[in-house]
Order: structure tokens, then C-alpha cells, then sequence
């Protein structure tokens, strides 16, 4: 093993919780078997009315057909097990969303059917669908589809008792995160439903994990701490549906905790709007693509039926600054800008993180201009790597080197933070300024400072490298909406889909346009075009947006 394999592996391992370590090497030790004695529950009848949960994407196109991830796959010809199909796509699968979509409500034979197969060919603790997450979700989907109204066979009610004490020993502390919140609401949905000793059991190790996790991974700005929009929107409708099964069974749930868990649901609903684009859709910062979590206009509803209030901002309306998950939102003559000038996610965490520091994303006249790389696959591999590249964001790659050191799947070794963020307003200007150290692992002093100035009707993007390096570029990614309708010596212009023309003025080293793809949804890649800005080693580079002229 080289000594650069060495250094990245202490790098990324420095920053990880013992628990990570202990937990890891003891599932691997202690492997466990799901117990074959009857699992002595029973559902539970004391229950109130549940409200409406939100409707998942609909993945069925045939009784054993499903459509997942933009792929199609069957039954007959792939099974649940293999790896004909991406790690990620059989996760989907086992997850049973399509139980709780709108398309569900007219296929209750088909529902049947593979709840039925899915017990036949998934053997207690044996192969992909019983790893922890999916099993958490499909617990979780299970339960919704029952208190929706459909009868589970009996042999699945036995079932989701055996598959709940099986995550119960096998709760995903090496991961942490989004992983763990999931497998403690899967426990608390199941020691909701059934009751007897073991659902109790269940129920107080789950909401011990979620007062827990509520704190660390819910920041003081209501972000959710991976930094992710996507995952920010599932983890929210994991909390929208424990206050709603929690309303069903109220003596279950002490009136304090509830009330935390709206609080906490209030803030994050406010993140979430801050974070979204004027077309409705989140942001794409760090894995993030549509068609995931659900839309987050569909979220503000379902807070709304659950009486969960939104909490508006305080600060100046034209700037938001969620100041500790590091993004800031501008809004004024029909621009809305939304950057990152902050950490790429919690130290011990940065499985979802993207290099991606000093990115931006820009909506005009409430269509997207400039875009983030986005998120198609989870597979190790090119795609996966340029994905979360510092080259698929619109940011400054510095001697052809990440900002930040991501590597394989999920991993990050030497990261950037960010440095000296100043946010001035004027009546006729708001300049934003922020650096970051990500380059210094290269050579000491290495320092990328970006500057965002908007005006009315004009916004100024300027770049400058600080210290010893060979060449820099700016890149700025455009919708696939955005066609060029003309390029001179220093100026670019640019039709959007309503028909208004943009004007980009540049001054750098070179200009290059390029033909790229954005990841908008997993499984898919649309063809766009970005810029390549050349920075000088003095002066830097500019990039100037013009509209309304």
C-alpha cells in the first residue's frame, strides 16, 4: 500500500466516533440469527385515526414489474437478489414504497402478490433486504399501508414481528445518521402497532435513539447535518410521520416529546423553503436529486394537516443565512442565488459530501440558470466520482485537484472549511465574500476566494487563487433548459425557456463550452452545456450576469 493510500485512509478515519469502530467490528463478529421462536406480540387496538401519510412514487408497471431509478426490472427474470441491478436499485426495491402510492390504490392483488413472494424468497437475515435500512423502511411501509386501511396476511404480521427484532439487534450505530434515524423510527412505528412486552421494547429503544438524534442532527437553523436538501427532505418526513402515528396512539407518546418533534418539524420546514428553488424543487447541494424525498410543496401540506406551523425567518428579506449549515439565499430582482460557504458535512459523517465548497446554484426570472452537477448513481466508479467532483459544481478547480479529498463511494479525507465570510448590504448592492482552505493540502498559503456581488438586474461572480498553484478554472454548469444563442470575444448570450435572454460577460485567462450532463434524478443524465473560465494568477476571473437590459 502506498503511503498516499495510508495518508487518505488516516485522514478519513481521524474524524470517526469510537462507536463507529466498536459497532463495526462487532456486527462483524457477531453475526446473530433473527430468533425462531413465535415473536409473542399482538396489534395493537387502542389506536386513534392516522391522517393521511404522503403518497410515495409509484415504481409499479405490472404485477411482478417494477420501475425504479428510471430502470425497469422483474420478478421473473431478476429475482430479488443479484447484481444485475445496482446495490441502490435493490434497496429500492425491498423497500416496499409502491405499497403507499396513489397507483397502490387500484392494485390490491398485485400488493398481495409480492408481499406474499417477498416472504417465500427472503429467508430471515439473508441477503440484501434484510440489511437494517431497507428493512427499517419496509417495516415502516408495511405498518402505513395496514393503517391505511388494507389487511396484512398473517404470515406478513408475523413477519414484520421477526424482521423488528431483528433490526432492534442490529441498529446501524457504526453508520450513524440518516441510517440511524431510520432504523429507530422503524422501531417505534412497529412498538406503536403491536404491543405486549417485546413492542415495548422496541418502542422505548427507538424513541431513545430519536431524542437522541433529534439534537445532533437537526442544527440550531433547522438544517438536518449531512447538508443534504434530499436527505434534509426525507429526514423530515420520517419526523412528519412519527408525529402523525404519534397523534394515533397518544398515550403511547408523552405530550413533551411530541411537542419537541413539531418544534423541530417547524424548523426544518423553514429550511427546507429556504433551500428550494422558485420551480418548487430543492437545491442540488451534495447528493441531492428529484424523485427521491417527496416534493417539498407535498411536505408543507402534510406538516399543515399534522398542525405543524411554519416558522418564518427574522433576518432581512432579501438574505437568509443559515448560519450553521453553512448556506446562504438571496433573493431580489428576479434573481434568486442560493450558495455554500460552509463545512461539506459533519466531520464524522461526510458520507453524502460533495466537493463542492463556494458552489452556487442561480434561478432567474424563477427558472433555473446555473446548476449543480446532481446525483445519478451510488456505484463506485467514474460517474460517481466526477459526480461528486469539484468539476461538477459551480465552483474553481485548483490544479486539477477537489476541493475537498472525496474518494470511493461515500468517503472524504482532507476537506475544505470554510474562512472569513463577510455579508454587507447597501441600498443598491449586497456583496457576499467567502474563502476556503480546501487547496492547502497542496501547498501551504493555497487559498480559493469567491465573491458574489448583485446588483439590480446584474450579478458579479469573482474568483481569486491565493498562493503557489499552475492553473485554475471556474466552472458554471447551465440548465439543460439554457440554449446559447450566441458567443463573441467576451460575451455570451443565453435563451431561456420563457424566453428571456441572459447576457454573460467574462473576464478571465480563456473561455471554454463544454458539453456535460446534470444528474437531476438517479438513473438519469440530461445533456447541458458549462462554462470553463480560465482564472489569471493575479487578477482572478469574473464571471457577469446580465437580464433586463
Amino acid at each position: 500500500m502506498s503511503l498516499s493510500t495510508i495518508l487518505r485512509y488516516f485522514y478519513t478515519v481521524r474524524y470517526l466516533k469510537s462507536k463507529q469502530f466498536f459497532f463495526r467490528l462487532f456486527y462483524k463478529l457477531f453475526k446473530g440469527l433473527p430468533s425462531k421462536n413465535l415473536i409473542s406480540v399482538k396489534i395493537r387496538n387502542s389506536r386513534g385515526q392516522t391522517q393521511k401519510f404522503l403518497f410515495r412514487e409509484g415504481c409499479l408497471v405490472g404485477p411482478r414489474e417494477f420501475f425504479l431509478l428510471n430502470k425497469k426490472g422483474g420478478l421473473d427474470y431478476l429475482g430479488w437478489q443479484g447484481e444485475e441491478m445496482s446495490r441502490l436499485w435493490r434497496y429500492n426495491q425491498h423497500y416496499f414504497d409502491f405499497l403507499n402510492s396513489e397507483q397502490s390504490l387500484n392494485h390490491k392483488n398485485w400488493n398481495i402478490g409480492l408481499l406474499l413472494d417477498w416472504l417465500r424468497n427472503n429467508k430471515p437475515a439473508k441477503g440484501v433486504g434484510w440489511e437494517p435500512y431497507p428493512t427499517s423502511l419496509r417495516i415502516v411501509n408495511w405498518i402505513k399501508w395496514s393503517l391505511s386501511g388494507n389487511k396484512l396476511p398473517d404470515e406478513c404480521i408475523k413477519s414484520l414481528a421477526v424482521q423488528t427484532a431483528w433490526l432492534c439487534s442490529r441498529v446501524e450505530f457504526h453508520i450513524l445518521g440518516n441510517h440511524l434515524f431510520a432504523n429507530a423510527k422503524g422501531l417505534v412505528f412497529a412498538g406503536l402497532f403491536f404491543e405486549g412486552e417485546k413492542a415495548a421494547k422496541w418502542l422505548e429503544k427507538g424513541l431513545n435513539i430519536i431524542s437522541l438524534e433529534l439534537n445532533e442532527q437537526i442544527l440550531s437553523d433547522g438544517g438536518n447535518f449531512e447538508l443534504s436538501p434530499m436527505y434534509h427532505a426525507i429526514f423530515l418526513e420520517d419526523l412528519l410521520d412519527l408525529i402523525n402515528i404519534a397523534q394515533a396512539f397518544p398515550k403511547q407518546i408523552n405530550t413533551r416529546m411530541l411537542d419537541i418533534w413539531i418544534s423541530k418539524s417547524g424548523d426544518m420546514i423553514n429550511w427546507l423553503k429556504t433551500m428550494s428553488h422558485p420551480d418548487g424543487e430543492i437545491a442540488l447541494f451534495n447528493d441531492s436529486a428529484f424523485k427521491v424525498a417527496s416534493k417539498p410543496k407535498y411536505l408543507f401540506e402534510y406538516a399543515n394537516t399534522l398542525s405543524v406551523a411554519m416558522k418564518f425567518v427574522k433576518d432581512n428579506p432579501n438574505i437568509i443565512h443559515l448560519e450553521e449549515s453553512g448556506y446562504l439565499r438571496v433573493d431580489k430582482s428576479n434573481l434568486t442565488l442560493i450558495m455554500d460557504v460552509g463545512k461539506v458535512g459533519p466531520d464524522y459523517l461526510p458520507a453524502h459530501a460533495h466537493a463542492d465548497t463556494l458552489s452556487f446554484e442561480l434561478s432567474l426570472f424563477g427558472m433555473r440558470l446555473f446548476v449543480n452537477g446532481g446525483t445519478s448513481e451510488y456505484g463506485s466508479g467514474e460517474i460517481r466520482n466526477y459526480e461528486r467532483s469539484t468539476a461538477a459544481h459551480n465552483t474553481v478547480v485548483v490544479d486539477n485537484e477537489n476541493s475537498s479529498e472525496v474518494w470511493a463511494e461515500f468517503r472524504v479525507a482532507r476537506r475544505a472549511y470554510p474562512i472569513g465570510l463577510k455579508i454587507d448590504q447597501s441600498e443598491d448592492l449586497i456583496n457576499i465574500e467567502c474563502s476556503h482552505n480546501g487547496y492547502e493540502r497542496l501547498r501551504k498559503g493555497l487559498i480559493h476566494t469567491r465573491s458574489w456581488k448583485i446588483f439590480k438586474n446584474c450579478l458579479h461572480i469573482s474568483d481569486l487563487i491565493e498562493g503557489s498553484h499552475s492553473n485554475a478554472f471556474a466552472y458554471y454548469h447551465l440548465s439543460p433548459d439554457i440554449k446559447i444563442l450566441s458567443t463573441e470575444a467576451d460575451k455570451i448570450t443565453l435563451l431561456m425557456k420563457n424566453e428571456e435572454k441572459i447576457y454573460l460577460k467574462y473576464f478571465g485567462t480563456s473561455l471554454e463550452i463544454i458539453d456535460g450532463f446534470y444528474a437531476s434524478e438517479f438513473g438519469k443524465r440530461t445533456s447541458n452545456k458549462f462554462l470553463k473560465l480560465g482564472l489569471d494568477k493575479l487578477d482572478g476571473s469574473t464571471l457577469q450576469v446580465n437580464w433586463d437590459l
